[in-house]
């Protein structure tokens, strides 16, 4: 790690903007600048907590539900986004993939890499809902398990698992994995309202891209929507890349849950690809400009980035920079319970994004190094 310097950019710290110096000791933010130390001007740009993913497949042609080894190299590319930490998220697979996973995860990244680090992994399936499953496919969706579930846990290597509360076995399910420090996120549900609400009262903390892969909204039967928007202790996934979720339906989300509103990009393979036929899991997916489908039209994901997420927000709502900005950042960390991410308060881990006006990533840098340098820019 190595101490720097930003000075002169405008600061999107714990309480606000202001304008000055950002110094970065020892991998963490600090009061004071050190004494030898690299300096970055960046005079008119915008210096940010490093953004985090809860929800993303894949990437740059990778995809984790095929080559879960791969994900420190996925990690490395995603700093190009302004992304610090993230979930590798894996989708409903064979047997064994959560275990290939986890062992990639726990080896550790190769000598001398620098990306956005694994808080770990975030298990999207199998058990959810066949008739909500969207794109996994139903011969690999299974009934929660104790058993198979045993091993996951916050300290193992698992922060995160979706599944349907209303399948057998599942608030029990939810209850021992809260108990392990997993965040339980409902999603691929048909729950009702009544169903969602022993979920959280089980344990469940989040709503896996709300709208999306649930019943909708009903004026007699609020179900999982109803209570993702108006129950204070859920935050809820959004995926803003106006495909999944119209721009008006994200301003409703956004009205409603406020700071409980995550944004996440439930990236595939085709994130920084061109369009054509890549992979999720044992599926072929048809990566068009805009969306990314099954052969049967089916949504599979997206080619959104995160930084993308932040500026569709606040094209979406009119939410201020500052407030898109923490949906992507302090939002989920708070979802983690991680207080060193998210913030640049004193101490926080030296995880930054620099950006243009227009919300372009110029830099990103993990724990004060330097992980992505736009060409031409201060950090190049």
């Amino acid at each position: 790690m190595s101490d720097a310097v930003l000075r002169g950019g405008r600061v999107l710290g714990p309480e606000g903007w202001w304008d000055g110096d950002l110094a970065l000791v020892h991998g963490r933010v600090a009061v004071g600048p050190p004494t030898d130390a690299q300096e970055h001007d960046v005079r008119g740009l915008l210096v940010v907590p490093g953004l985090v993913d809860l929800q993303c497949n894949g990437g740059i042609g990778i995809d984790l539900a095929s080559t879960p080894e791969r994900l420190w190299e996925l990690g490395a590319a995603l700093t190009r986004w302004g992304v610090t930490a993230w979930a590798p998220t894996i989708v409903s697979t064979p047997v064994g993939v959560v275990d290939r996973a986890l062992a990639a995860l726990q080896a550790g990244p190769p000598e001398g890499w620098v990306g956005a680090v694994p808080v770990g992994l975030h298990l999207e399936g199998p058990f959810l809902a066949p008739a909500r499953r969207g794109a996994h496919p139903r011969g690999l969706l299974r009934t929660p398990s104790l058993t198979e579930a045993a091993g996951w846990s916050r300290e193992g290597g698992v922060a995160i698992v979706t599944l349907a509360p209303e399948l057998p076995g599942a608030l029990e399910l939810i209850a021992d994995l809260a108990g392990r420090g997993v965040v339980v996120s409902i999603g691929h549900s048909d729950a009702d309202a009544a169903v969602a609400e022993a979920a959280v009262e089980a344990g469940a903390a989040w709503v896996t891209h709300l709208f999306n892969a649930m019943a909708p909204l009903h004026h007699r039967g609020p179900g999982l929507v109803g209570v993702a928007l108006t129950d204070e202790r859920l935050h809820v996934g959004v995926i803003a890349d106006g495909v999944h979720v119209a721009a008006r339906v994200v301003d409703l989300a956004w009205r409603a849950a406020g700071p409980r509103l995550t944004l996440v990009t439930d990236a595939v393979a085709a994130l920084g690809q061109p369009p054509g036929v890549h992979r999720l899991g044992n599926a072929e997916i048809v990566v068009t400009e805009t969306d990314v489908r099954l052969a049967d039209g089916t949504l599979a994901g997206s080619k959104l980035s995160l930084d993308q997420a932040v500026r569709n927000l606040i094209g979406m709502t009119g939410c201020s920079v500052a407030a898109a900005v923490q949906a992507a950042s302090a939002s989920p960390a708070a979802l983690l319970d991680d207080p060193s991410r998210g913030t640049l308060a004193p101490g926080a881990r030296a995880d930054v994004a620099v950006l243009t006006p227009d919300l372009e990533v110029v830099a990103t840098l993990v724990a004060g190094e330097v992980a992505y340098a736009a060409p031409g820019g201060p950090f190049a």
